[in-house]
């Protein structure tokens, strides 16, 4: 999975590195739409994140749109994610993204789930290898010259705190991409991650397809009051939460409205309203992975 990320607004890594507010996530994307998608949104941003995986097999796409675009390289924070079942062949994995990205670096990697799949056998967790040996392996990729910074995604407390525990671990992961929505705000996870320099960044931010969010009275209200989309509402209460936001859009009208978050922002009353819907629920669970990986301590 590929995200481009752009808007005036950053955040500095713990690298020193500024990553953009707001990207554009690339999952469930159909063949052919995250082509135009990406060019629109580098179009649209002047620091875009495009954010995209091995996982999704769309990185050729992305880096098709990155190409029709036109924009410099140097102006896009690309970040991909290393599957599951390549957890012992980073290396491998790395040159994969790139070449089908048709970039010589990414400005972020991640690993994308902390379970190390079986490729011969998605059902089954590799018995010699987990993901404190994978981290291993992509803490050497910096010196290589072809990711710029590194962090892990859906890694919750507990698994966080194997990872920094271990004396093999030189590098705090810069990220932890979670899931992350008023439904799902995490906030447990978001303080430990922040304890830790590690920043989040929230993915399925719009609660995702057919998100029963949008049927939420308190957040249309607020959109009304606002004169914004409900989207948009989603989207700022998640950067002035503190964390960067990767929605996943083809439409060209509603990537546009997405990325038109300057300029304005939410009182700290209408970011508490927020806060305090009541309904839960998570749009990635972990119950198609071989292991658990979700302990509830997110909270």
């Amino acid at each position: 999975m590929a995200s481009l990320q752009h808007t005036k607004k950053t955040y500095t890594l713990n690298t020193g590195a500024k990553i953009p507010a707001i990207g554009l996530g690339t999952w469930q994307s159909k063949p052919n739409e995250v082509r135009e998608a990406v060019k629109n949104a580098l179009l649209k941003a002047t620091a875009t994140l495009t954010r995209t995986a091995l996982a999704y097999g769309n990185e050729a796409e992305v880096g098709q749109g990155i190409k029709d675009s036109g924009v410099p390289r140097e102006q896009i924070w690309i970040t991909t994610k290393l599957d599951n079942t390549w957890h012992h062949r980073v290396s491998e994995g790395i040159e994969s993204s790139l070449k089908d990205l048709g970039v010589e670096y990414v400005d972020l990697y991640l690993v994308h789930w902390p379970s190390s799949t079986d490729p011969n056998d998605k059902s089954k967790h590799l018995p010699d290898w987990d993901f404190i040996k994978t981290w291993q392996e992509v803490q050497k990729l910096p010196a290589t010259g072809k990711v710029r910074n590194i962090g892990v995604s859906n890694f919750g407390i507990k698994n966080l705190e194997k990872l920094l525990n271990d004396p093999s671990t030189k590098i705090v992961p810069a990220v932890n991409q979670i899931e992350l929505h008023p439904n799902n705000p995490s906030p447990k996870l978001v303080a430990y991650n922040t304890s830790k320099g590690i920043h989040s960044t929230g993915y399925s931010c719009l609660g995702s397809t057919n998100s029963p969010l949008y049927k939420d009275p308190t957040l249309l209200q607020l959109a009304e009051k606002k004169g914004k989309t409900p989207q948009q509402c989603l989207l700022q209460w998640g950067i002035q939460k503190g964390w960067s936001v990767i929605p996943k859009s083809v439409s060209k009208e509603r990537i546009d409205a997405n990325f038109e978050l300057d300029g304005w922002n939410l009182t700290d009353e209408e970011v508490a309203q927020l806060d305090n819907l009541k309904d839960r629920f998570k749009v990635c669970g972990d119950s198609w992975l071989p292991i658990k990986v979700f302990f509830g301590d997110d909270e």
